[in-house]
C-alpha cells in the first residue's frame, strides 16, 4: 500500500489556472496556475489528506472506480502518491528502541565495532521489503 491511486477532478478556474477536488476526500480542495502545478498541488493535498487520516486512525477510502465517476464541468485525472516516500522525506526523526541480544552476540559485535542502530535499520528495510 506504498502507492496510492485515487481519481481528482480538475476544474478550470474562472480567473485562470485550475482548480482541484477529490470525490474520495471531500475535505481536500487545492489549486494551480496551470495544469503542471495543480498536479504537483493535487499530490501535495492528497498526501496531506491521507496522513491526517492515518494519524487520526480514520479510514482511508477505497479509490472510487473511474467508470463511477461523472466529472460534470472538470476532466478527470488520477493521482499517484507514495505514501512512503512520504514518510521517509516528513517522517525521518530518530525514534529510541530498546531490545536485548544473548550477551555473547553483544561481546562480539562490540569487538568488531558494529553500529547496531545501522544493522537494524538495514535488517529492518530488508525484512519489510523496502528499498531505500
Amino acid at each position: 500500500m506504498n502507492k496510492l491511486f485515487y481519481p481528482a477532478l480538475f476544474h478550470k478556474a474562472e480567473e485562470g489556472g485550475f482548480w482541484v477536488s477529490f470525490p474520495d476526500f471531500p475535505e481536500c480542495l487545492t489549486e494551480g496556475d496551470d495544469m503542471s502545478q495543480a498536479y504537483e498541488m493535487a499530490v501535495e493535498a492528497l498526501g496531506l489528506a491521507l496522513v491526517s487520516r492515518k494519524e487520526e486512525k480514520e479510514v482511508i477510502p477505497v479509490p472510487t472506480e473511474i467508470d463511477k465517476l461523472t466529472p460534470e464541468d472538470g476532466t478527470l485525472v488520477i493521482v499517484e502518491f507514495d505514501l512512503l516516500e512520504y514518510q521517509k522525506k516528513h517522517n525521518s526523526r530518530a525514534v529510541k528502541k530498546t531490545l536485548s541480544i544473548p550477551e555473547w552476540l553483544n561481546e562480539e559485535a562490540m569487538a568488531m565495532g558494529v553500529n547496531f542502530s545501522q544493522v537494524l535499520q538495514e535488517a529492518l528495510i530488508n525484512k519489510l521489503n523496502i528499498g531505500r
